[in-house]
């Protein structure tokens, strides 16, 4: 919950609120240079959607169009929930469990031409994935427990 300090006037963000933020900002940055020729490569194999596009973020992570689109959305999603507590509790472990829902699908999907694999995913993918999902949901638990606690007031 974002507190108002009556005695400076100021708005203070909790730890969850601010780890959302990061999050979202993170997110927003990486979608970002998805589109950037250099540091996606090689940029003339990224494809609308799909498991054929061949362009690799930093040379590791598979992306399209839509995969970098994806990550835009889901970090704004995450700067706009990052305003309430509730909302930013929700975005971190809501978006780590989509995340691990992500790593469980690439493990079947990783390389198959499917009509459910439209977003590219392979191994570097499917490790960053999970580690996502973990540290995500560790983030919104331990840091909803902190305030419950009362060690954020």
């Amino acid at each position: 919950m974002t507190t108002h300090d009556n005695t400076t006037n100021r708005t203070h963000r909790s730890p969850i609120q601010a780890a959302a933020a990061v999050v979202g900002a993170v997110f927003v940055l990486v979608g970002i240079l998805g589109f950037i020729p250099g540091i996606t490569t090689p940029f003339g194999e990224l494809h609308p959607a799909g498991h054929e596009s061949e362009a690799k973020l930093l040379g590791l992570f598979q992306v399209s169009w839509l995969h970098n689109i994806v990550h835009l959305l889901f970090g704004v999603a995450g700067l706009a929930m990052a305003k309430r507590w509730d909302t930013a509790k929700t975005y971190l472990i809501g978006g780590g469990a989509i995340y691990l829902v992500l790593f469980v699908l690439g493990l079947f999907m990783a390389g198959r031409n499917t009509a459910i694999n439209f977003i590219p995913l392979n191994g570097a993918d499917n490790i960053l994935h999970l580690i996502l999902g973990i540290a995500m949901i560790g983030l919104g638990v331990v840091l909803s427990k902190k305030h419950h606690s009362g060690v954020t007031h």
